[in-house]
């Protein structure tokens, strides 16, 4: 086990909780990853969703998440970095009490229908050996993902020809909704597969902005993932045009002010 170990308690206080994509703040991560985390944290986010560790050991990892209050919601990881050493990802998402080990991104070769029937091969069985180790594997979506082949989306290719219990599903409801998909009713038709899904916003040009700044329906999101079984409300903006520590501090507000229970 991890250094966290979570009594059913802590699981159900932990159930629907808001947490931060790092990839929002890079730029601060870059330049210095414990204050960044502490700034997180006292801005009033309870988790956050790593995509890298700036280097840091697992072991001092944990320990900043301890000092700051935080909960690791996730960890985006490459394809190839979990088939290249898959015991050493697992280990570090078990030392920083990481649950849900997150494919976020998928090469263009990779990206017709008939490479998808061997990619969820190739994700069964990492998720089965996530499994064996007590941690969930996901896969997040862009918006390619909903282009069709052969009358069908390649997303719901990957996850008919995937075990559900062995891979989930991080929707991204902004690359959804770019690609003309209703995140709503994804959510439900893929209801008890969504532990995560990423919360953004649209302006009406179809570019970034923070949540509740844009044209995206953020409180439907929240009430169909929350019904859907959904854990975690990842906030995350690919390229903010404001600083990036602020944009997530109104992301949050927002979310505080007029959708979170």
């Amino acid at each position: 086990m991890g250094v966290f170990e979570c009594s059913k308690k802590e699981l159900a206080l932990a159930e629907q909780t808001v947490g931060l994509q790092l990839y929002t703040v890079r730029d601060e991560t870059a330049r210095d990853f414990k204050l960044t985390l502490r700034r997180v944290s006292e801005m009033g986010y309870p988790a956050v969703e790593f995509a890298g560790y700036g280097n840091i050991d697992s072991k001092d990892m944990a320990a900043l998440l301890a000092d700051f209050g935080l909960r690791a919601a996730g960890s985006h990881v490459a394809l190839a970095a979990l088939e290249k050493d898959i015991e050493q990802e697992l280990n570090y998402c078990l030392d920083i009490g990481c649950t849900y080990v997150i494919i976020p991104w998928l090469a263009p070769e990779l990206r017709q229908s008939e490479q998808f029937l061997g990619l969820a091969a190739r994700l069964n069985r990492l998720g089965k050996l996530c499994k064996e180790r007590g941690l969930v594997l996901a896969y997040h979506n862009h918006n390619f993902e909903f282009v069709q082949q052969d009358g069908k989306y390649l997303l719901d290719t990957l996850l008919d020809a995937t075990d559900p219990e062995l891979v989930k599903l991080e929707l991204d409801t902004y690359w959804a909704a770019h690609a003309g998909v209703d995140p709503v009713a994804y959510l439900r038709h893929y209801s008890g597969r969504v532990p995560l899904i990423h919360v953004k916003d649209m302006t009406p040009e179809r570019s970034f902005t923070e949540v509740g700044s844009g044209t995206l329906d953020i409180q439907a999101y929240y009430k169909a993932a929350r019904e859907s079984g959904t854990r975690y409300y990842i906030v995350e903006n690919d390229a903010p045009t404001i600083p990036s520590l602020e944009s997530a501090r109104r992301s949050l507000e927002y979310l505080q002010e007029n959708v979170l229970p």
